[in-house]
């Protein structure tokens, strides 16, 4: 029987590791808010399928969540090195 790999180590610098907290901070203070706040004004407008507004937002609210989870997988369990 074959064990699975032993996952790596993920090693950043410092300040490889503070420029992405301060990534994920600016992503979840700030643009996680507007893009809530584009989708409810967008849906305001009425039919979504034809509106514009709301499938942009909904695009951006993609990528602002999946680099969440990204950068939050990248940050756990990190090892600093100086």
């Amino acid at each position: 029987m074959k064990l699975p790999p032993k996952p790596q180590e993920k090693v950043l610098t410092r300040e490889g590791y503070e420029r992405f907290k301060k990534e994920l901070d600016e992503l979840v203070r700030v643009r996680r808010p507007k893009v809530i706040e584009r989708l409810r004004a967008a849906r305001e407008l009425g039919d979504l399928r034809e509106n514009s507004e709301y499938h942009a937002a909904k695009e951006e609210q993609g990528f602002v969540e999946s680099r969440i989870a990204e950068l939050e997988r990248l940050l756990r369990g990190v090892r600093i090195i100086e």
